[in-house]
């Protein structure tokens, strides 16, 4: 199994001057660490207008300075938004950051969750899904030699030689955004690997793991001409220390990313209110005030904890064949000291005995696609519960307050 690290880039209010600044040169030395520990995925999503829950809508750029700053992690796209940008303007920062990272970048695509991320570039929150598909169809050509044209419902482009062209070829590893379980059998369909949250047990793993190969290898229909991606990552929240007590201390920032979660996603197509007018922490403190058992539940769950701990949890995932864990490594207000010992713990004390069982996984992997290991088909309807029980819970009323 392989391991991530993840970035939204939040922050809480009240915010201070050199805020943001302090923020982003934290998450660059982070990932400049996890280089140098042997983190296999550095991935940065793309997000716009969302106050306190991410300040990072350019993904690439901060992706380009961390490229300068590290020889061998993949630096990951989780995800870019196809929905507002237009596909040549894709292709071409894709190939510009696999040329300074030198053949470094894994593409992550999506749509985007909100109406406040699509509204202001003029996109229908329904028709999210029919333009990212559009523009799978029109990037993938312009990574290829020579002119391409294009003309669809949504993108119409004449004939035109999109540069630079990437390193990778034909083009980086694909990816899309499962923020909906039920988008991982359509990932595997699509052949393109699957960027889900964490599943709730083993038995949910295992189900999604069978979904996910059997719509790659029985059901397959891709979007475009493109070398697929046979890979299943899942994103968790994540804070490592010494002892299971002091793990959950440090990690206050995971029920607020759990929170913010809750408290947006209970609204119509997940619409924010008007700049300026709620401070979501104090929303938050608000809420764990009143909720203590709840807030320490939600610390529960996830990869929190010891060692031993993230050990034990890790070999659940890893008897489901999972491909990779993405480690959720700055959330709220968890400290940047507490992150990078939590990052050296793990490199130390965790990642070893799990780096060492890719080649089996890979072989696994290999028969599976060829078809020489059936995978059961196991109805999946059980396991579309994204949050469970142990997480931040919020009715509509609460969300509206």
């Amino acid at each position: 199994m392989k391991f991530g690290i993840f970035y939204e880039l939040q922050l809480p209010r009240p915010w201070q001057p050199g805020g943001e600044l302090q923020l982003y040169q934290n998450a660059l030395d982070q990932v400049e660490l996890a280089d140098r520990l042997g983190y296999d995925y550095a991935w940065e999503v793309e997000h716009h207008f969302l106050e306190e829950y991410s300040h990072s809508p350019a993904p690439e750029v901060f992706l380009a300075a961390a490229s300068q700053r590290t020889k061998r992690i993949r630096l990951a796209h989780g995800i870019m938004q196809l929905t507002t940008t237009h596909p040549a303007r894709c292709a071409e920062r894709i190939a510009a950051l696999d040329l300074v990272s030198n053949g470094r970048v894994e593409f992550g695509t999506g749509e985007s969750a909100s109406v406040t991320e699509l509204q202001p570039f003029g996109v229908a929150f329904d028709e999210k899904r029919a333009i990212w598909e559009e523009a799978i169809r029109a990037i993938i050509p312009m990574f290829g030699e020579g002119g391409v044209e294009h003309h669809g419902k949504y993108f119409d482009m004449p004939l035109r030689n999109v540069l630079p062209k990437p390193v990778q070829k034909p083009h980086p590893p694909l990816w899309v955004a499962c923020s909906q379980l039920e988008t991982i059998e359509m990932a595997g369909r699509r052949g393109l690997g699957a960027l889900a949250f964490q599943f709730l047990s083993a038995d949910a793993a295992h189900a999604w793991v069978h979904a996910y190969y059997n719509a790659f290898t029985k059901r397959q229909q891709k979007l475009a001409d493109y070398v697929t991606n046979p890979n299943l990552a899942i994103t968790s929240y994540f804070m490592c220390a010494e002892t299971d007590d002091e793990a959950r201390r440090r990690a206050d920032g995971i029920p607020f990313f759990q929170f913010a979660l809750r408290f947006y996603g209970q609204s119509a197509m997940r619409e924010r209110p008007a700049p300026g007018t709620v401070n979501l922490w104090d929303e938050y403190e608000k809420w764990k005030r009143a909720n203590q058992e709840a807030h320490q539940r939600a610390l529960s769950g996830g990869l929190i904890g010891s060692p031993e701990t993230l050990r034990q949890k890790l070999r659940k995932f890893e008897t489901s064949n999972i491909d990779s864990v993405i480690l959720l490594n700055q959330a709220g207000k968890n400290t940047h000291e507490d992150s990078c010992e939590s990052l050296k713990l793990v490199a130390r004390e965790v990642m070893p005995e799990f780096h060492a069982h890719i080649p089996e996984h890979e072989e696994w992997k290999a028969k599976v696609l060829a078809r020489e290991i059936e995978l059961e088909e196991i109805d999946t309807q059980p396991f579309r519960d994204r949050y469970g029980p142990n997480s931040v819970q919020l009715t509509p009323a609460q969300a509206a307050e």
